[in-house]
């Protein structure tokens, strides 16, 4: 007796309303991980870490290093994604760096243990990518490289991401002290491993 082969159900798309909501939750929490970063003196891999040490090394603020540094990326996403793609990332890296700007207003600015801030930031940083990307969207640089492996190669975005931040961490060590440097590369696998477990290809559509 052959067995009835019974089709999978089309992917759903998400509701506009669903999109906007998506997209404010993930860079909130993505920049609320970043804050804690910061806080800790550590950096992380990305544009994110490389605005961070920008910030570090010059006093600049970061939410304007991290807008402006991503903006020659957006290029490649036309190019390879498509305009609604790039849109909807410009969009996210709009928001990460206005909420850069939230997160010390309303916290309080007390001493944080930087082994705690930078591991939850790092799994927050994780968990707001984690929803960006679900919402046809990235929050720019090296994430959108690291989708395109993914789409085009079969390489696990997680993946591709942690070999490009370890050579942003090494980086760090001319800016930051090594200990920062050490807790920054542990948090730096929290972030991808947390990418490399939930995003992988048909495991999530929408």
């Amino acid at each position: 007796m052959t067995p009835v082969e019974v089709e999978a159900p089309p992917a759903l798309r998400h509701s506009v309303v669903e999109d906007v909501f998506g997209l404010l939750s993930g860079t909130f929490v993505a920049s609320l991980g970043i804050f804690l970063l910061k806080s800790a003196q550590a950096v992380t891999g990305g544009t994110a870490g490389l605005s961070l040490l920008l910030s570090y090394a010059t006093g600049w603020s970061f939410g304007v290093v991290y807008f402006l540094s991503n903006l020659p990326f957006l290029a490649l996403a036309v190019r390879a994604k498509g305009w609604n793609f790039t849109l909807r990332t410009l969009l996210s890296i709009a928001l990460v760096s206005a909420f850069a700007y939230l997160h010390p207003l309303m916290l309080p600015q007390a001493p944080l243990n930087p082994v705690y801030a930078t591991l939850v930031g790092n799994l927050l940083a994780g968990v707001g990518m984690l929803m960006v990307f679900r919402h046809r969207s990235s929050l720019g640089g090296l994430n959108t490289l690291a989708l395109l492996a993914q789409e085009r190669l079969g390489w696990r975005a997680g993946w591709v991401q942690l070999g490009m931040d370890t050579a942003i961490i090494l980086a760090a060590l001319a800016v930051v002290p090594v200990g920062n440097v050490l807790l920054s590369a542990a948090g730096a696998v929290v972030l991808n491993v947390v990418l490399a477990l939930n995003h992988r290809p048909g495991r999530y559509l929408g």
